[in-house]
């Protein structure tokens, strides 16, 4: 059986493929780098809309809030063509927020990656010490 969407979850699918392609193509600022729209929930009476990102292959600190402020910028400008694209008769207004599910994920695959690396030690250790 086929599983049901609610309107808003329509379009914020929608609308997180659309943004994806106009932030590729449209959006020109140097601090907007490779972006990734991991999600976007829109409000049930569709006047905000959450957009959740990762920035990819930049390093620093200061990447992250750069490009949230670059892409804060544009939020007026994405909304002109989402509304064009999308064809709503009210675009909800877009907040950008950065998704730390993708680097909290790599912390927790390093912790189990160490923890699984200190158990072999004492497996190791344990088995020279019965052989002796």
């Amino acid at each position: 059986m086929a599983k049901e969407y609610s309107r808003t979850q329509r379009i914020g699918d929608q609308m997180q493929r659309e943004l994806a392609e106009l932030i590729r193509r449209e959006v020109k600022d140097p601090r907007v780098g490779l972006v990734t729209i991991t999600a976007v929930d829109v409000s049930r009476d569709l006047g905000h809309a959450k957009v959740f990102i990762t920035v990819m292959g930049q390093d620093g600190a200061d990447a992250v809030p750069q490009t949230l402020k670059a892409l804060t910028s544009a939020a007026s400008f994405l909304r002109l063509h989402l509304g064009r694209v999308m064809q709503l008769r009210s675009v909800p207004q877009l907040h950008f927020h950065f998704d730390e599910s993708v680097s909290r994920g790599v912390h927790l695959s390093a912790l189990i990656e160490r923890a699984v690396a200190e158990d072999r030690l004492h497996k190791d250790a344990d088995e020279l010490d019965t052989k002796e």
